[in-house]
């Protein structure tokens, strides 16, 4: 058996919360492994017994933050409720797992311009993107079944969604005192649902 198999879930967590602090304190490029090893007070052999690499604690925390990101997202695909009160829902859990995330913002920042240069770091973003997608088409498509919604293109309204919600926080990076994400991006959200509300 190999030891990737044989990992303890708690430790490989505790590097991964070590890692993100490190990351978000010294950013990608400037952050070594020894600077993990201090913060998790681990050997560096326990730390590569775990992580082969910088690049492999990395796609560690991307992986972690899609998948609590989505997980309680995807229990919205089989709600039943209407497509405008779901997107509600979906907002309401993006702005809780950003208000959870605010800290760590410049991490997800870092992954976007590692995007340029690095094919698994777009690999793992077109599937963030494309998980989104996956839950926001349905909810439109059924609002626009229902006569809830006008008849609009699905894949345009979901954009529209990911756009406010990505696009707010960026603004936010930007200039901390021009944006409240949770006041604008709910703002934002009714603007869009004014718009395609038959």
């Amino acid at each position: 058996m190999s030891p990737r198999e044989d990992v303890s879930e708690e430790r490989k967590e505790q590097i991964l919360d070590a890692a993100t602090e490190v990351f978000a304190q010294k950013g990608f490029d400037q952050a070594r492994m020894d600077d993990i090893v201090e913060e998790t007070g681990l050997s560096k052999g326990a730390l590569y017994w775990y992580f082969k690499s910088k690049d492999d604690i990395i796609f560690g925390i991307m992986d972690r933050l899609f998948r609590l990101e989505f997980k309680e997202l995807e229990g919205l695909k089989d709600t039943e409720s209407g497509a405008a009160e779901a997107l509600w829902a979906f907002t309401e859990v993006a702005i809780k797992d950003i208000n959870r995330m605010l800290h760590f913002m410049p991490i997800t920042y870092e992954f976007l311009a590692l995007a340029f240069r690095n094919k698994l770091v777009q690999k793992a973003i077109k599937q963030y993107i494309n998980s989104y997608v996956s839950i926001l088409d349905p909810m439109i498509q059924r609002g626009i079944d229902s006569g809830e919604f006008k008849k609009v293109n699905p894949r345009e309204v979901s954009a529209a969604v990911g756009a406010i919600i990505e696009g707010t926080m960026l603004l936010w990076v930007y200039d901390r005192s021009l944006i409240e994400p949770d006041k604008n991006i709910r703002a934002s959200i009714n603007l869009l649902l004014d718009g395609v509300k038959a």
